[in-house]
């Protein structure tokens, strides 16, 4: 169902979680649970505890994200793999669940947003648009910014492999560590891209009056203000 996004948080604080392993350094979640999540031990639930710091604000999740918590607000999606594996999963989540990928365009309970093909990098012009800058978490911003956000914190957006060579908060797409020369320059190669989209989005949230706030001091992303958790709340 095509969705244009209402001034719904107008005004307010959005927080966009993605999914680098840093979101469990800066709630500082034990290495045992964190590893419990990651061999499936334990579902990614159990970081909903240590993160109560967020329950009560306006919170995108970014694909399996949401799985943390029925206190994040919405999923929002761009990949087609993401809708094939947990179609069935997110239909029956109480959240939004909002696309910028047409495989779900016709599905009912499904907001639907198409990229903005006049305006692909940065933040789309449109409130029924999403600037989709080659990957979801920085397309979800558009969001985030038309919802009527003053203040946008982003979180796990490391677009690097950080200390632990490993791409994620979970393990759920079996990546695991990456250790080997050409797969770690694949993945360079991966974050060299995603990464070009934040010069223009910073140009667009400086027009609309928006701050961005990057929290993770070892982001690649040099565009926004990168602070702890800790400096923040």
């Amino acid at each position: 169902m095509s969705w244009k996004v209402p001034r719904m948080w107008e005004g307010e604080d959005v927080w966009i979680i993605g999914g680098g392993s840093s979101v469990a350094e800066q709630f500082e979640i034990p290495y045992e649970v964190v590893q419990s999540v990651k061999n499936r031990t334990s579902p990614m639930s159990v970081y909903s505890d240590y993160m109560k710091a967020i329950h009560n604000k306006h919170v995108i999740a970014i694909n399996v994200a949401y799985k943390i918590g029925d206190w994040i607000d919405m999923v929002f999606w761009g990949d087609v793999n993401f809708w094939l594996w947990y179609q069935n999963e997110i239909c029956n989540w109480l959240g939004l669940k909002v696309t910028c990928h047409h495989t779900a365009a016709n599905q009912r309970w499904v907001k639907f947003i198409e990229k903005d093909k006049e305006h692909p990098w940065g933040i789309s012009t449109r409130p029924d648009r999403v600037s989709w800058n080659t990957n979801s978490g920085t397309a979800a911003i558009s969001v985030a910014a038309w919802a009527g956000a003053a203040r946008i914190f982003l979180l796990g957006f490391d677009m690097n492999l950080g200390v632990d060579k490993k791409m994620h908060f979970h393990d759920v797409y079996q990546r695991g560590k990456i250790e080997e020369e050409k797969d770690v320059m694949k993945w360079v190669s991966v974050f060299e891209r995603q990464l070009r989209g934040f010069a223009f989005v910073k140009q667009d949230a400086q027009k609309m009056g928006i701050e961005i706030i990057n929290v993770n001091p070892k982001s690649a992303i040099t565009e926004f203000p990168r602070v702890a958790l800790s400096n923040i709340l």
